[in-house]
């Protein structure tokens, strides 16, 4: 069992009702299998399960915050109630994930925002600035820093962002660029990328 800020224990099933579960628990110790790279992903809102499939799968790739976006071509359309029930069911995902890769932290998801209110607030108060990353099809790719401890990747949702938000974005310090030649999906394009980045500067390597 683990408590979701990087601790674990042994546990043994003492018990197993119908409503309850019982457990004996040996003591808890902390392991870190956190990346060293802080990646935040900031990526529009997208329909269907597409959003269940970045959750689950930026986790196991070691995303820190997970931060949805309402954008011009966003499709969804809930209210303030069916939001919250949303979010939660994207916080389960998150918990799932993180029992099958046998990550003990789990990422912060939270509740979706604008984009001009993400572009707005900043980094916060970290001691880190991020690098700021907008993946956007057309663009050449970049030069990367050899160090890197922080990015904040944005991504769009179908049908990508605006022009006007792609300035916008690029106003607030972010450097657009594309992956390669082909376009990918709003739900592959962050994975991809979250991949190449824990590549270069975080604790993935063949």
């Amino acid at each position: 069992l683990f408590d979701g800020s990087g601790r674990e224990a042994a546990a043994t099933l003492a018990d197993i009702g119908r409503d309850a579960v019982t457990v004996l628990l040996e003591a808890p110790v902390a392991i870190d299998r956190e990346s060293p790279l802080a990646v935040t992903l900031a990526i529009g809102v997208s329909r269907g399960d597409r959003m269940d499939t970045v959750v689950q799968k930026a986790t196991e790739l070691g995303a820190t915050c997970i931060q949805p976006l309402l954008s011009e071509r966003t499709g969804v359309r809930l209210d303030a109630k069916r939001w919250a029930k949303k979010v939660e069911h994207w916080r389960r995902v998150a918990i799932s994930a993180c029992e099958q890769c046998g990550r003990n932290v789990v990422p912060a998801v939270d509740g979706p925002i604008p984009l001009d209110t993400f572009l707005a607030a900043g980094d916060g108060d970290g001691d880190v600035d991020p690098l700021r990353l907008l993946l956007h099809p057309g663009e050449a790719t970049v030069a990367l820093p050899e160090q890197c401890p922080a990015v904040t990747l944005l991504v769009g949702p179908e049908g990508g962002f605006s022009d006007a938000e792609v300035n916008a974005a690029r106003d607030a310090g972010f450097v657009s660029m594309q992956l390669g030649p082909r376009v990918l999906r709003t739900e592959t394009a962050p994975l991809a990328a979250l991949s190449l980045l824990q590549a270069r500067w975080g604790d993935l390597s063949l």
